[in-house]
């Protein structure tokens, strides 16, 4: 099977069901988003040394493109696609508690940066929140499954932490705003 189809040259894409919509509808903007949220942890994984640290990565995309099935299935019922359960929205804030346990308490803001690995866990924290922003805004138009907001909104949390336990890991120091 070839790549390319050349079904999608005058701007349109089918949705999972066959419902063809414009290339830059709100359904394909937010697909878009978590797509490049993947990519970006692509990076970030790319970066990692520690197995243990890639595997929770490696997890989180596998949940992301659970979480694009459902978005491009929002407008059918004939197609099933897996959930995004609260399990892993839990698995998430146990990960954040885990991390957070060996983080100093924030009393002040910090510039995303520090090690390769952190800053670009910042950037997919950016990402994920564009991509949330997205999601919502979907929601106010199409039934969407309340865990996909749920996730995303809590992996943005999970990113920038992190970020932060990234550079705790490696020496470096946090960069605080200075107003």
């Amino acid at each position: 099977m070839k790549i390319y189809t050349k079904t999608g040259d005058a701007g349109k894409t089918s949705l999972l069901g066959g419902k063809r919509v414009a290339k830059n509808c709100l359904e394909m903007e937010a697909i878009g988003e978590v797509d490049e949220l993947n990519g970006a942890l692509g990076i970030l994984s790319a970066q990692l040394t520690d197995t243990e640290l890639q595997k929770k990565v490696r997890q989180v995309q596998h949940v992301l493109f659970n979480v694009g099935a459902n978005l491009a299935a929002a407008q059918t019922d004939l197609i099933k696609v897996p959930e995004v359960i609260e399990a892993q929205i839990e698995e998430l804030e146990h990960w954040i508690d885990a991390m957070e346990a060996d983080l100093s308490s924030l009393t002040q803001f910090i510039l995303p940066g520090g090690t390769p690995a952190a800053a670009q866990s910042f950037l997919a924290r950016a990402i994920c929140r564009r991509a949330e922003r997205v999601v919502v805004e979907l929601s106010a138009k199409v039934r969407l499954d309340k865990n996909l907001q749920k996730y995303l909104n809590r992996l943005s949390d999970a990113l920038f932490v992190f970020g932060r336990f990234l550079n705790k890991q490696a020496g470096q120091s946090e960069i605080f705003w200075e107003k």
